[in-house]
């Protein structure tokens, strides 16, 4: 039986797609979560539980988790897998008869927007189907807030000498006495419908011309109305990347670090995305995700010729991508491509993948097996007297000296203690000097160490060499701090992951450990959580820093564009938060462009 506790300690709270296994590696039951952790925690409460649920659970030997974008793209994948797999514990449809509408009744003078299951019964507009009940609801709610569209029968319409309760909250305004023209509903109404066959963009497009033209001729009450509404589409706005096209293809992400890696495998048929596979990988002499990417292809193809779809998605071509692909079409006697993501769909897809892949790399780093076994060998490598219970870490992160950071991150015999985290703003220090800035941070960090419930670890790693090293120690003479291991981190000749040398700090000597060594990877992932830690603070850092001058300096992006920019964005904070395929959205932006502005929010460090 799996360790669901465990499991679920490490489980992320993003949206996606949960599956029960049985002991036979089949299906028992496929849900959807907008909060994947909370969702499934809820099969593990003590009480309220069905008996149909308790059964399920008694037959579960695992849980596996898709992660997508957005809760929409959830429900369109729940209904994939449901449709292909059939899982016993599900309620399965029998025909599109029963999947949701949306129907609008045109005859009438100032049409509604309803909730309809089945064929049209009467005349209208019907869209859909829909993938579930919850998402056409979402969509009317959403429908409602953005146009204010009646959703009354017409006998109560008829009926109406006073707004209802809809108009007072804001979502109708209230056609029924008369409170809105005719020709403003309908305009309303055409819009709804534009957003309705997914010109989302297009819509905005002509929303902005509006509310400009109404603020340039003084109607600032028009103009707020457009802002509104725009404002409203903006939030329900979503990239569907699950259903989209024909299209047979494969997206590939690897994650790695702290000596694990996972490829991440998006699998797109007949234009549905039937999941994500994730592997473990052995990196052994990998440099680098893109290497990794090329091994993974080619053993996991290789071995599975039944399945191989015509495109390949990766993050980055290479010749070597060229020459396996010929050796791979060459055995199936087809065509197979292997290329770069390009279009925001091929992005999308491939983001999808390098989700998962973190997202199942930061659960097996996290498991608590792997990591008692990583403690352990810790302590013999290290020859420790105890296993320690508590290790920090401690890491500098600059560019060039800006903004320079020093970061602290904590792990306990169970993992990963995030609340005790720390970040050290490095202040009067030469830029460039890492000595005195582990130096500073190190002094900030045990100078209250002599009091009473001061937290002392048990281990502290530096990432650096033989100078960091004793820099530690110095500081701990200094606050008379004994009992404490030190030990430093640092790239061996080669530079390359997994030939670190450690550096012991009770007597100088250097220990190269093998490159499988359970101690290794866990001393890996903990100064990569430092680095992740420290970097993502000196990022934001930095930008704080750069934000009046960001876009003013970037290559091709003149005043036209920037205020484009932040006109989409409402801002330059709106902009910072954005990711590749909503800045190549914005109207003057092309795809290089908008890697070209990401990039410069978002260089690695």
């Amino acid at each position: 039986m799996i360790e669901f506790i465990e499991f679920l300690k490490n489980l992320t709270v993003r949206s996606g797609v949960y599956r029960m296994i049985d002991a036979k590696g089949k299906i028992l039951y496929v849900g959807k979560a907008k909060n994947l952790k909370k969702r499934v925690a809820s099969y593990f409460r003590d009480k309220g539980l069905t008996s149909k649920t308790l059964s399920m659970i008694s037959k579960t030997v695992d849980i596996q988790i898709t992660v997508t974008q957005t809760e929409t793209e959830a429900l369109l994948l729940e209904q994939n897998l449901i449709k292909d797999n059939r899982p016993p514990y599900n309620i399965l449809l029998k025909d599109d008869k029963s999947y949701p509408y949306i129907f609008i009744n045109t005859e009438h003078e100032f049409p509604g927007i309803f909730f309809n299951r089945g064929k049209k019964y009467r005349n209208g507009k019907i869209f859909g189907p829909f993938p579930s009940v919850a998402s056409v609801k979402g969509t009317l709610n959403n429908l409602q807030k953005a146009f204010q569209l009646r959703q009354c029968t017409d006998s109560f319409f008829a009926c109406r000498s006073r707004p209802c309760i809809q108009y007072q909250i804001g979502r109708c305004s209230a056609p029924c006495v008369g409170l809105i023209p005719k020709s403003e509903y309908r305009e309303d109404l055409d819009n709804a419908n534009y957003l309705l066959l997914g010109n989302s963009d297009e819509l905005i497009k002509t929303l902005q011309g509006k509310m400009d033209k109404a603020s340039s001729e003084l109607r600032f009450e028009q103009a707020l109305k457009y802002r509104n509404t725009i404002s409203q589409l903006r939030s329900i706005q979503t990239n569907q990347v699950i259903d989209k096209g024909f299209n047979n293809l494969d997206a590939i992400s690897v994650a790695y670090r702290g000596g694990s890696g996972f490829a991440g495998v998006l699998r797109l048929r007949n234009g549905k995305v039937l999941g994500v596979d994730n592997f473990l990988l052995q990196m052994g002499m990998a440099e680098s995700s893109e290497e990794a990417t090329q091994a993974f292809i080619m053993q996991h193809y290789l071995e599975k010729t039944w399945d191989i779809p015509p495109k390949i998605l990766i993050s980055k071509y290479s010749n070597q991508s060229l020459s396996i692909a010929g050796l791979l079409g060459k055995n199936l006697e087809k065509k197979i491509q292997i290329v770069k993501a390009k279009s925001k769909d091929e992005l999308s897809y491939l983001e999808i993948a390098s989700t998962n892949a973190e997202e199942k790399l930061e659960h097996h780093l996290n498991s608590r097996l792997g990591y008692k076994k990583r403690m352990n060998s810790l302590v013999s490598l290290l020859n420790l007297p105890k296993l320690p219970r508590h290790i920090e870490c401690f890491d500098i992160s600059h560019t060039s000296g800006e903004a320079t950071i020093g970061s602290c991150v904590v792990f306990n015999e169970k993992g990963a203690s995030k609340q005790d985290y720390r970040i050290f703003k490095i202040l009067d220090v030469k830029k460039g000097d890492d000595y005195e800035a582990m130096r500073q941070v190190l002094k900030r960090r045990f100078k209250n160490a002599s009091s009473g419930d001061f937290k002392r670890p048990d281990l502290v790693i530096v990432d650096g060499g033989r100078g960091q090293c004793n820099i530690a120690i110095e500081v701990f003479k200094t606050f008379e701090i004994k009992g404490v291991e030190v030990i430093g981190i640092s790239k061996g000749s080669s530079r390359k992951a997994g030939f670190e040398i450690l550096h012991d700090g009770k007597n100088g000597d250097e220990i190269i450990p093998p490159l499988a060594s359970p101690a290794l990877h866990l001393i890996q992932q903990i100064r990569d959580e430092a680095h992740r830690f420290a970097i993502t603070r000196h990022r934001q850092a930095r930008q704080k820093a750069r934000v009046s001058s960001s876009l003013e300096n970037l290559p091709g992006i003149g005043p036209a564009r920037r205020q484009a920019l932040l006109r989409h964005f409402g801002g330059i904070q709106g902009l910072l938060k954005a990711n590749l395929i909503e800045i190549s959205k914005v109207k003057g932006i092309s795809q290089d462009m908008a890697e070209t502005v990401y990039a410069s929010f978002h260089k690695d460090i």
